[in-house]
C-alpha cells in the first residue's frame, strides 16, 4: 500500500560567478514556522555550461535518491 506524502517545499538558489571568484561558502539559514532554524548546505559546481548542467542534473537525481518514498 502506498501512502501519499504531503506537499513539499524545495529550497534552492543559483548564482553564476567567474571561476576563482568565490573564496568562502557558508550554509544558508532558514527560519521555520515553528520558530526553529534549519540549515541548507551550499554546493559548488565549476566547468563549462554543459558540464555544470550535466552535474546539476546528476546532483538533483542523487538528492531525490535519498528520499525514495517521494
Amino acid at each position: 500500500m502506498m501512502t501519499r506524502m504531503a506537499n513539499l517545499t524545495l529550497v534552492y538558489g543559483l548564482r553564476l560567478l567567474p571561476e576563482g571568484e568565490v573564496t568562502e561558502i557558508n550554509d544558508a539559514t532558514l527560519k521555520l514556522a515553528n520558530g526553529h532554524e534549519a540549515r541548507v548546505a551550499m554546493h559548488v559546481i565549476e566547468g563549462s555550461r554543459a558540464e555544470i548542467e550535466k552535474q546539476l542534473k546528476r546532483s538533483l537525481d542523487a538528492f531525490f535518491d535519498f528520499y525514495p518514498e517521494i
